[in-house]
């Protein structure tokens, strides 16, 4: 018998849009000048599911010498603006087989649970057509401990007023952090692999739809 959940929540990147390797490329471009060569098993290993104080501390160190602060600080606004202007540009935010998942989990209560800056994660849910699927958006601004942290996961469900839930996750600060907020992670890939997973996880009929929605 499968076990009962009063509420899904979704981490963002790598979860319920694919975003992070537009991430990956806009940091990788404007770090390259500064000296960093990023590739993408350090940035997916180093980098990834920071907070932003701790993301450039990180960025820094991967100079050697470490560069200063300061410089990394000065090219965070330029790779911000660079991944707005590129992701407002996609036409393919979230696939066609997620917003189907998001509609077919209307009896459960939903939450986003993310890492990154309110003006990352909301512009791109309401472009997406499905900012009104959540009833709880938790992000960096809302608490004092990211994850792997359980303060996220936990403040989420004190917004949705629940106690059971089933968390979806990419990363392994993700699994921590749902973990010791004292909820079952289910843990994938990548985007394109969710759907289905949770679907099975959560006894769900199976869906087939292979295309991508426009967002």
């Amino acid at each position: 018998m499968k076990k009962q959940y009063e509420a899904i929540l979704f981490d963002f990147d790598g979860v319920l849009l694919d975003t992070e390797p537009l991430h990956f490329a806009c940091w990788r471009e404007v770090m390259e000048p500064l000296g960093v060569d990023l590739d993408w098993p350090t940035y997916d290993t180093r980098i990834r599911g920071l907070s932003s104080d701790g993301l450039l501390e990180a960025l820094r160190h991967l100079a050697h010498p470490p560069l200063g602060i300061e410089d990394v600080r000065a090219v965070y606004p330029v790779k911000i603006e660079m991944f707005r202007r590129r992701v407002l540009s996609m036409n393919n935010l979230m696939s066609a087989d997620t917003k189907q998942l998001l509609e077919d989990l209307s009896g459960y209560k939903l939450g986003v649970v993310s890492s990154g800056r309110k003006p990352h994660v909301f512009p791109l849910l309401e472009r997406a057509g499905v900012l009104h699927c959540f009833g709880a958006v938790v992000c960096q601004e809302d608490v004092r401990e990211i994850k792997p942290a359980p303060e996220p996961y936990l403040r989420a469900a004190r917004q949705l007023e629940v106690t059971s839930a089933l968390v979806v996750e990419d990363s392994e600060a993700g699994r921590r952090s749902g973990h010791a907020a004292g909820f079952d992670v289910l843990m994938t890939p990548d985007c394109a692999a969710m759907p289905s997973l949770v679907r099975e996880w959560l006894g769900m009929k199976p869906l087939h739809i292979g295309r991508h929605a426009d967002a």
